[in-house]
């Protein structure tokens, strides 16, 4: 028998006692059967007690494995912040290493074609200095055939 059903029977025990004549709160028990519910009280409580060390043990023992496993996701939460911030540290040095790249290729870039466009005016430059040079020399010789012409016909005898 559980110690509530023990309980139950001493208030029934108490609810059907008769009452002392003249007395509004005194009651006549048997003493007897008190005593046996009192023993049988004593011999189930340490029953009673060990259910409940058991019931605590295992509300401690959930408590410890929820706190067990609240830590290991903390930490699991904490490696992976630490991997994003990372992460994210890794992109930012990637990314301003990319602009730093893209920079110096812009700035070559300027570069060879500020190359490119002096080397272009050098060689029209030198063209066009050839092709003064050649109508120069063009029109020195155009000249000489003129004279010529001019010594040739003045030579020839007229008709």
């Amino acid at each position: 028998m559980i110690i509530d059903d023990i309980l139950d029977l001493m208030d029934d025990l108490l609810d059907n006692a008769a009452s002392v004549p003249f007395s509004v709160k005194k009651s006549i028990v048997d003493g007897d059967q008190l005593r046996d519910y009192i023993n049988e009280i004593r011999l189930n409580l340490p029953q009673e007690i060990k259910q409940a060390k058991l019931i605590v043990r295992d509300r401690q023992s959930i408590i410890n494995d929820a706190n067990k496993e609240a830590d290991a996701i903390i930490r699991r939460a904490e490696d992976r912040a630490k991997v994003i911030v990372s992460n994210d540290e890794i992109t930012k040095a990637a990314k301003a290493r990319a602009a730093e790249i893209l920079t110096q290729a812009q700035g070559k870039a300027k570069e060879i074609k500020n190359a490119a466009n002096s080397y272009i005016d050098d060689i029209l430059v030198q063209t066009e200095e050839n092709l003064q040079a050649n109508l120069s020399s063009v029109r020195k010789k155009r000249q000489d055939v003129k004279m010529l012409l001019a010594q040739g016909n003045a030579q020839q005898p007229k008709k």
